[in-house]
C-alpha cells in the first residue's frame, strides 16, 4: 500500500492500493460511519423517466460517502465499501446511496472521527517495504532471477544452458543446475532473502530442488507451476496463489503465536478469558493486556448490525492501554481462536468474580 498523505489531526488517510493484502488490511480498518472518498464510477441516467427511451451511461467521479457495510470478496480480489453519499457533484443527490468497489490501483481517502492504535500499524505494516522474495524460473536450459519488488519485479539475470536436445542431457543438465544454485546462494546471500519462489513449467524445479544441499535455502523455498519461462513467466507467477501465501506468512506466524499463547494461558486456568461475555467483563475491569478478535467475527457482526459492540471493546482495550490484534480466521490459530467465540484477551492478572 503506497500512503500518500496521513494527518492525524484531521484523522485522514490517504492511500493507493498495490495488491490483494492491502484489501484484506482496509477490510479492518474501513469501520461503518468512517467517511470514504474518491473517484468511482457511477450509472447515469439521461433522460425523463417518462419519455419512451432513457439512456444510461457511466461516468468517472469524485464523492464521499459515509459508511455502513464492508465486504470483502476475496475470491473476486474486490473490497465494497457501501453507504450514504455525503459529497458529490450537483447531478448526484446527498443521501442516495453507493458502493466504492475497491481493487488493485484504487486510491482514497479514510476519515474517522478517532483512529485506533491497531488500525494505524496495520497501515503502516502495510506500507512499509515488501518482504525480500527472490523468483527464480527454471526452464530445461535456460533460469530467469527476480526480486519482487512494491509494485512488480526488478530483473536481476538470464542465464542460458548449454543441453544438448538429444544426447548427454544429464551430464549438460547437471553443470547447468550448478551454475543455477551458485547464482541461487549468491542472491540469498547478497540481498538477505527471506523468502524464494522457485517455478517452472514442468519438473525441472523437482530436479533442481533435489540438488539444493543447503538446508537454510531449502527452508526459504516454495515450489509454483508456471506456463512459460523467462522474465514473461515472472508476470505470470506475480499473480499466484503461491506469492500471496509466502506474503501472508510473517502475519500468520505472528498471529500463531498469538493464539498459541492464549491457549497456553487457558490451559493453566490463568491470564486469559474466551467469549464475548468474559472478555468484555475482563475489557470493563482494566486488565486485557491483548485482545484477540477474529476477522471472520467482525464480519459476521457487520453483517448481523452487532459490530457496535465488538467496536467499542477494541476502542476500551486501547484506552487501558492494551493492544488489539485482529487475527485472520485462513489459518489454524485464527480457527482455534473462532472456535471459542472469535474473541479473547490475554490478561495482566487474575480476574477474580
Amino acid at each position: 500500500m503506497k500512503q500518500i498523505n496521513f494527518d492525524l489531526k484531521k484523522g485522514e488517510a490517504k492511500f493507493k492500493i498495490e495488491n490483494m493484502d492491502d484489501l484484506w488490511c482496509l477490510s479492518h480498518v474501513i469501520e461503518p460511519k468512517d467517511l470514504v472518498r474518491g473517484k468511482t464510477i457511477r450509472k447515469i441516467k439521461l433522460g425523463e423517466s417518462d419519455q419512451r427511451k432513457v439512456n444510461i451511461v457511466k461516468k468517472n467521479i469524485f464523492i464521499e460517502i459515509r459508511v455502513e457495510s464492508v465486504e470483502f470478496h476475496e475470491y473476486s480480489s474486490v473490497l465494497r465499501v457501501s453507504g450514504v453519499i455525503t459529497q458529490g457533484p450537483e447531478d448526484i443527490p446527498k443521501g442516495s446511496y453507493h458502493t466504492f468497489n475497491l481493487e488493485q490501483g484504487s486510491m482514497i481517502t479514510i476519515i474517522k472521527e478517532k483512529w485506533l492504535s491497531f488500525q494505524i500499524d496495520k497501515l503502516k505494516q502495510a506500507s512499509v517495504e515488501t518482504k525480500k522474495i527472490l523468483i527464480c524460473v527454471l526452464d530445461r536450459d535456460d533460469v530467469c532471477f527476480g526480486l519482487l519488488k512494491k509494485q512488480g519485479f526488478s530483473l536481476l539475470s538470464e542465464i542460458k544452458g548449454d543441453v544438448e536436445k538429444k544426447a548427454d542431457v544429464k551430464t549438460r543438465t547437471g553443470n547447468f543446475y550448478g551454475e543455477v544454485i551458485k547464482k541461487l546462494y549468491d542472491y540469498v546471500g547478497r540481498y538477505k532473502i527471506e523468502n524464494i519462489i522457485l517455478a517452472s513449467p514442468a519438473f525441472w524445479k523437482e530436479d533442481l530442488m533435489k540438488n539444493i544441499k543447503d538446508e537454510e535455502v531449502r527452508k526459504k523455498i516454495t515450489l509454483a507451476t508456471c506456463s512459460c519461462s523467462g522474465k514473461e513467466a515472472i508476470d505470470e507467477i506475480l499473480k499466484r496463489p503461491e506469492v500471496k501465501n509466502v506474503l501472508s506468512q510473517q502475519r500468520i506466524a505472528k498471529e500463531l503465536k498469538l493464539v498459541e499463547s492464549l491457549l497456553e494461558e487457558i490451559s493453566k486456568n490463568n491470564l486469559a478469558v474466551y467469549g464475548l461475555k468474559e472478555t468484555e467483563k475482563a475489557v470493563n475491569a482494566g486488565a486485557v493486556e491483548k485482545l484477540l478478535v477474529t476477522d471472520s467475527l467482525i464480519q459476521k457482526t457487520r453483517l448481523n448490525k452487532t459490530y457496535e459492540k465488538i467496536d467499542q471493546l477494541m476502542k476500551n482495550t486501547e484506552d487501558i492501554k492494551g493492544s488489539v490484534n485482529i487475527i485472520g480466521s485462513d489459518h489454524d490459530g485464527g480457527k482455534k481462536l473462532d472456535g471459542l467465540g472469535g474473541i479473547a484477551a490475554i490478561l495482566r492478572y487474575k480476574l477474580n468474580y
